[in-house]
């Protein structure tokens, strides 16, 4: 595709470039509208600061599988056919995966371009669209999707940096392997998937481990024979709509499900890591010097998990009762209750015990600091209906439970870009004649042509956040996401 039009200068005097869309972000949301709007014959261009699926690429620890199988890897004109429809892709095959997605729908994209600004045109607010500034350029774009991730730093709560001992102190977007600790004992706080994940790899090393448990999302590998992503899926769960629930912003907000991808489709949960021999503490309060308190609602928190999980298989029981489902395990295996210490332990000494590493699994967030729009609430999350950020021509992908439960999932990009491409291009029509200008870039944009047709395939398989309080005797540890770990809600009435 082309960009054509008339020169025109910024306020600074530099050349701008002009265009229907520009998409931030080329990951699977990015490429996946990218794929949505050539479809429509919408004028865009995606950029990436970094490679095509950066993240993937450099921003995950060596050991890392999607808790998706395979045969729910698929997006919009494209579907993963290769391996094991069972198996958990690596992080490199999700590299490929991405990237060979990008070549066959002849993704418009323009890498090692950062994004430095988002901000109104001077009528913005009458939909004359954004300026987008970047260290290569800058766009006059009708429309703006951000496709950017949910994210992009961690979520260290405050009372980290309170901690003085002589551990070093790691977030779990920056672990990469084992190999960065030393023989000392670990310390792991958040306990979805990510905090689970480290637990269990780090003490297979040799090293021993304790994990700081609060809020927490239980959930089975495998079910009566199934996948649990199976059961999701068929009895409903991942298509509910973020205008059907009670709480939106609770169901964002709940930690992701402990699960972790393997060969042998292991479930990992606390039992799992206590018979190995990680130690259990409740979730962190405070923090003064080395020295760490814990709360004692362990049990609590255990038993709500326990309980929210017996519901889940009750309506999966159910679902197959009432449609004869007669191809399934009969049997329910129901998991046995969390098991936990009589006493918890409810403070330790980091330096007195010797722990070598504390690692903070609680979360990421996204980095809306080049956005220059007033679209941001008081804690800096984007405020959207849907993915239809409170701004005209202003739209968001990648979300946790952002249109569906399944948004954050590759294959739930699907459903979402087909909802929001069609609002845009209804967007874009009514305001056509308000259409500003066009130019290419200031540095020559190089862009591949959309292909004709695009491998079309329809699958027929149906389809954390560690919670803190104040601790009045060492200070604040904030309220942060579990790593990951954002998922679906599962707290199922």
């Amino acid at each position: 595709m082309t960009v054509d039009g008339l020169r025109h200068r910024t306020s600074g005097g530099a050349l701008a470039s002009a265009i229907d869309v520009v998409v931030i972000g080329a990951g699977h949301a990015g490429l996946a509208m990218s794929f949505a709007l050539a479809q429509r014959s919408i004028d865009h261009v995606v950029l990436e600061r970094g490679e095509i699926a950066n993240t993937w690429r450099h921003e995950r620890r060596d050991s890392l599988r999607l808790l998706t199988p395979n045969w729910q890897s698929r997006l919009p004109g494209y579907v993963r056919c290769s391996g094991d429809p069972d198996g958990f892709m690596t992080a490199r095959e999700v590299v490929d995966f991405i990237a060979s997605y990008a070549l066959i729908i002849g993704a418009p994209v323009k890498t090692g371009t950062t994004v430095t600004s988002v901000t109104a045109l001077e009528r913005g607010s009458r939909g004359n669209g954004y300026r987008v500034s970047t260290d290569r350029g800058c766009w006059n774009a009708r429309a703006v999707v951000i496709a950017s991730g949910a994210h992009n730093s961690a979520a260290v709560p405050s009372a980290a940096a309170m901690l003085r001992a002589s551990a070093g102190q790691l977030t779990a977007r920056d672990y990469r392997s084992p190999n960065q600790l030393d023989q000392r004992r670990v310390l792991i706080v958040g306990a979805s998937a990510s905090g689970l994940q480290l637990a269990d790899e780090i003490h297979r090393s040799g090293r021993e481990v304790t994990l700081a448990v609060g809020e927490h999302i239980r959930m089975p590998r495998t079910y009566r024979g199934r996948d649990i992503q199976w059961w999701l899926d068929a009895i409903g769960i991942l298509d509910e709509r973020y205008d059907e629930v009670e709480d939106v912003e609770r169901a964002r907000n709940v930690p992701s499900p402990q699960l972790v991808g393997t060969a042998d489709r292991a479930t990992l949960d606390l039992n799992a890591l206590t018979s190995r021999g990680v130690n259990l503490v409740g979730r962190l309060v405070g923090v003064n010097g080395s020295y760490l308190q814990f709360s004692g609602s362990l049990r609590n928190h255990c038993a709500m998990a326990d309980l929210k999980l017996r519901r889940l298989l009750r309506r999966i029981d159910g679902w197959i009762e009432n449609t004869g489902m007669h191809s399934v395990n009969l049997t329910s295996e129901l998991p046995s209750a969390t098991r936990i210490e009589a006493a918890p332990r409810l403070s330790l000494d980091l330096d007195r015990e010797k722990f070598g590493t504390v690692i903070w699994a609680t979360g990421h967030r996204p980095d809306y600091s080049w956005l220059h729009v007033p679209v941001l609430d008081h804690k800096s999350r984007l405020r959207h209906d849907g993915g239809i950020v409170a701004a005209p021509g202003l739209y968001a992908l990648g979300l946790n439970f952002m249109r569906r439960r399944k948004s954050s999932f590759i294959h739930g990009t699907e459903d979402d870009v087909l909802d929001l491409s069609a609002h845009l291009d209804d967007y874009l029509r009514k305001r056509k004649s308000a259409r500003p200008f066009t130019l290419s870039p200031t540095s020559a944009v190089q862009e591949a042509q959309m292909p004709q047709s695009a491998r079309m395939h329809k699958h027929g398989s149906p389809q954390g956040r560690e919670s803190n309080e104040t601790s009045p005797l060492v200070g604040e540890v904030a309220r942060s996401a579990g790593e990951g770990d954002r998922g679906p809600d599962f707290n199922l009435q």
